[in-house]
């Protein structure tokens, strides 16, 4: 990637952007010149993370919402176009995570998953896609994961979830590319957040959220011929 790449002029959302991987991605894309909206569903953290971003140099619009929540994200994108400006570029991190055995599972676990991990995913790409489409451009990065693409004990929903994710994604890269949209996937390992349990593992060996932020700042700053719909992420050392 070029070092040198600029966004200036760019507009961009990150989904779950108040820590972890959507913070770093906000970051990220904001040095390199981008306006950046973020959203969560908790204010006081989402108000919080925004000034830090603020105090960084970082032009930020934090707006709070629930992916989940067809009328919120309409809200959202609503509120991100009036402030800053058409959307260049989307990045769907929200996620959550729940994990035991699948025949335990409740519905209502189901439904928080899935309707965060999935359908936040597609609410989000459908009220995005249409003013991409107008314009003939746009970035669409969707946070997945390995667990998207390997079968694991207590791994039932969320992994259900993520393949869901794969499915869509590709499906939706191919439905936008004509009018020179790019929907890719970014599928990290196990990264060193607050979002699920790490017992044994060494931290320091872990992916961190920065790494997950370089792969999108990579994929945003390809040359218009091309794009790379899938980037699968381990780190160096088994943690």
């Amino acid at each position: 990637m070029d070092s040198q790449a600029s966004l200036a002029g760019q507009i961009a959302l990150v989904t779950g952007g108040s820590r972890g991987i959507g913070l770093a991605v906000a970051r990220r894309l904001g040095s390199m010149g981008a306006k950046v909206a973020i959203c969560a569903r908790d204010r006081r953290r989402l108000e919080e993370s925004a000034a830090i971003l603020r105090d960084e140099g970082i032009a930020v619009l934090p707006v709070p919402a629930d992916v989940g929540k067809g009328d919120d994200v309409t809200r959202l994108v609503a509120q991100v176009e009036r402030t800053l400006g058409p959307l260049d570029i989307v990045v769907n991190n929200a996620g959550i995570g729940l994990f035991g055995p699948g025949q335990n599972a409740s519905e209502e676990d189901w439904d928080r998953v899935l309707d965060t991990n999935l359908k936040g995913v597609f609410l989000v790409c459908r009220a995005v896609a249409p003013r991409m489409i107008e314009r003939r451009s746009g970035h669409i990065i969707n946070i997945s994961s390995l667990a998207g693409k390997n079968a694991f004990a207590n791994g039932a929903v969320y992994c259900a979830s993520k393949w869901g994710l794969q499915g869509f994604s590709f499906c939706l890269a191919e439905d936008l590319r004509a009018f020179g949209i790019r929907v890719s996937v970014v599928c990290p390992g196990s990264v060193h957040t607050d979002f699920g349990p790490h017992s044994g593992k060494d931290l320091s060996k872990m992916l961190q959220p920065a790494d997950v932020a370089h792969a999108v700042a990579m994929l945003v700053t390809q040359a218009p011929q091309s794009f790379v719909s899938e980037v699968l992420m381990r780190p160096t050392q088994k943690p």
